[in-house]
């Protein structure tokens, strides 16, 4: 490993995405989290874990890869676009930026609290942390 994952607030993970262009969010909740209870606007999906298997995804690093090199990505520039991934409280995304750094990815940040933050005294997310919490962009289908 050439370095360590980067800890960043849901508020500099949003000021690095208006900031440079070269940023990707990935998202790495499962397609249900993804899409029915919404997400950072501008963020791409790619799951670290999802139905029906509920497995850490084989394809990740590979598949991160192709959205990187979709146009801002690895290897046109001196060095790697940021990649900042989240997930619902913070904990899948530190464990699938490791798996990043450890296949050869720089400049990798993930972000604090999440995109729901943990649970609340009545097992409620959105209300300690979070994108949502901090009023930043996101959206739902």
């Amino acid at each position: 490993m050439t370095g360590e994952v980067k800890t960043v607030t849901p508020a500099e993970a949003w000021d690095m995405m208006k900031g440079n262009q070269r940023v990707v969010m990935i998202d790495v909740r499962s397609s249900m989290e993804f899409l029915f209870v919404g997400h950072a606007r501008g963020s791409v999906h790619v799951p670290w874990i999802d139905a029906p298997s509920w497995t850490v995804n084989p394809n990740f690093v590979t598949e991160v890869r192709k959205v990187m090199l979709g146009g801002i990505g690895i290897g046109e520039h001196t060095d790697d676009a940021p990649v900042l991934l989240i997930c619902r409280s913070g904990k899948r995304s530190l464990e699938a930026g490791k798996l990043l750094m450890n296949n050869g990815f720089t400049g990798v940040y993930n972000v604090a609290e999440g995109f729901e933050g943990e649970l609340d005294e009545q097992h409620q997310r959105s209300t300690l942390g979070g994108w949502r919490y901090h009023g930043l962009p996101w959206e739902q289908c």
